[in-house]
Order: structure tokens, then C-alpha cells, then sequence
């Protein structure tokens, strides 16, 4: 599996991330185990979770994802440097507001290293933006958990181009090393919060991106085309926002395209942002092995550059 370098934060993974946001969620532990068994099987290396995940479940507080693959980690035998864990602060834990003061990051890192049962997180990230901490607390915060071994690199997620460039700022001023990575919503729907300026700062930075909800909270799979299909689903009220005439027009293009490789939407809507050049790799979630072996096989679509511009424009 051909690796992709983690812009300047010395970690290399394969084009594409497991989601953990079901783990503990849509998937119970057993088949989390055998989902991560055949993803990690398979090559590919990185998983993505968060401390916050799966709190919206009735009777969950947050750490049932960290805690089912800190398990995983335990029973599997893998050396840890097999995997690269991708994690994040800064959500409502309890404590009633967004935090990413310094105070609960340091306190926080200590719950998710115990749940993922290791030494370090690999990429921590700051999960949202929070007004009440200026940059330079968030930044000095990370910089210490990296100094002590404890994150061997740090990004952030849910910035806009504005709240980057402040956070560089903030980074330089100070003498800080800045956020090398950025986690946006990014997918073949939902295109206009990254395209554009935050790309191009991103780009122009070297900062590595990795792209959640890269499938639309499942709508590119191609499995919901109406309301009906939503219905008892724990994402349809999620997807029925995608379904006009915006998402028609991609559901066509994908169908074409898939006409045309014989891979499924789903192959092809991640195919599409592994191609684009300010991507390194979407995240996609899968809760049975048939889902992840097409998730799988995503790595190896190759889109011509007709396709491409067929799904650019059914987007716009």
C-alpha cells in the first residue's frame, strides 16, 4: 500500500482513514474488532475517532470509540507503530461549552491515552473552534504534549481560512509550532466551506488535510435517493438534506462514472477527493465488511481526467 507523507508532521499514511464515530455506536465491539482487523489487513493504517464520540447515543458519555480500539489495539498484537491514531479535544465533554483551554486539553489527553491504552496519540486535533481561548493557550498546550512525548504531531479541525491564517499568526508571534493539519467537511456534495481560499492556504502552507463526512453521512453510496430510503436509519435524518436536485445531478454523474469503471458511488465519490491535490486522504466509516471491502477498493479507482470534470460539475 503506497503511503502518503502527513504534510510536515513526519507521519505517513495510506490515502484513506477509518472513521471511528461508529465504533460503540453502529458498531458493537465485536464487529468493530473485525472491522479494524480487515482494514488494517488490508494496509491501510490510519484511524480516525475523538474523545466526544458517541455521547448523542442514549446512556453514552464520550470514549466509547477511544475504549473499543484501545481493546482492539490490546487484542490485535499489532506493534503500535503499525497504526497511526488520530484523535481530538475541544468538545462539550460535560463541562458545558466547546474547551480548548490549556488546562482541559492537558487534563483531557490524559482520559483518551488511557482509552486507547497507549503512551501517544499521533495527531491530536483541536475538534472545533473556541472562542473564549485565544490560539496561543490552544497552541502552547499541544506544544507541550509533544515536547513530553505524549502527541507526536497536532492539527485542528472545522476552520475556516480566516481562523487558520489567525492561528499561524498567533503560532509565529509567539514562536509556536503551528497546526500542521486540518480535518474539514469535504465531499463531493458539500464543497464551498473548503474549496477556494482555505484550500489554497492549506496548499500553500503544506498543512495535510484529511476530509470527514467524505461521503455525505453515506447519500454518495448511492443507497438513499428518497425520503422512503431514510426512514429507520440512524443517518436519515442527516441525508435528506442532500436530496434535490444538487444531489440528483451527483447521484447521475456517479451512476455514469460507475457505468463506465464498474466501481460503486461510494469507490468513486472517495476516488474523487484522493484525487484532488490538496487532499491527503477522506475519512469513511463502515459498519459491515461488505461496506468496508468497497471502502477498500476506493484506493484503487483511478478517475480520468473526463470523469473528474464530470463530477466537478455535477457538484456546482
Amino acid at each position: 500500500m503506497q503511503k502518503r507523507s502527513l504534510g510536515r508532521t513526519g507521519l505517513d499514511i495510506a490515502p484513506l482513514v477509518f472513521g471511528g464515530n461508529v465504533f460503540g455506536w453502529t458498531a458493537d465491539e465485536k464487529t468493530s474488532f473485525a472491522l479494524l482487523d480487515a482494514f488494517t489487513g488490508a494496509g491501510f493504517n490510519a484511524i480516525d475517532t475523538a474523545d466526544v464520540y458517541s455521547s448523542w447515543v442514549p446512556g453514552h458519555k464520550g470514549g466509547e470509540s477511544e475504549t473499543i480500539i484501545g481493546n482492539w489495539l490490546r487484542r490485535s498484537g499489532r506493534s503500535r507503530d503499525s497504526v497511526v491514531l488520530i484523535t481530538k479535544v475541544g468538545s462539550d465533554m460535560g463541562q458545558g461549552h466547546r474547551d480548548l483551554s490549556k488546562q482541559w486539553i492537558l487534563q483531557e489527553v490524559e482520559a483518551s491515552l488511557k482509552r486507547l491504552q497507549t503512551d501517544h496519540i499521533d495527531l491530536y486535533l483541536s475538534h472545533w473552534p473556541d472562542e473564549r481561548t485565544p490560539y496561543q493557550e490552544t497552541l502552547e498546550a499541544h506544544a507541550a504534549l509533544v515536547k513530553a512525548g505524549k502527541v507526536r504531531a497536532f492539527g485542528a479541525s472545522n476552520l475556516d481560512a480566516a481562523q487558520l491564517q489567525a492561528s499561524f499568526d498567533a503560532a509565529d508571534k509567539a514562536g509556536l509550532p503551528r497546526y500542521a493539519a486540518l480535518q474539514p467537511e469535504y465531499n463531493l456534495y458539500d464543497r464551498a466551506s473548503f474549496e477556494g481560499p482555505l484550500a489554497a492556504l492549506c496548499q500553500r502552507e503544506q498543512i495535510s488535510v484529511i476530509t470527514y463526512f467524505s461521503l455525505a453521512r453515506g447519500f454518495l453510496s448511492g443507497k438513499y435517493r428518497s425520503l422512503a430510503d431514510t426512514k429507520g436509519k440512524a443517518r436519515g435524518e442527516g441525508v435528506a438534506k442532500y436530496l434535490d436536485e444538487k444531489g440528483m445531478r451527483i447521484l447521475a454523474a456517479l451512476d455514469r462514472v460507475s457505468a463506465e469503471t464498474g466501481a460503486r458511488p461510494a469507490e468513486i465519490a472517495l476516488a474523487w477527493l484522493m484525487a484532488k491535490p490538496a487532499v491527503t486522504a477522506p475519512i469513511a466509516s463502515a459498519t459491515t465488511l461488505d461496506q468496508l471491502d468497497s471502502l477498500i477498493k476506493s484506493a484503487n479507482v483511478s478517475l480520468s481526467p473526463e470523469q473528474m470534470a464530470d463530477l466537478d460539475a455535477a457538484g456546482t
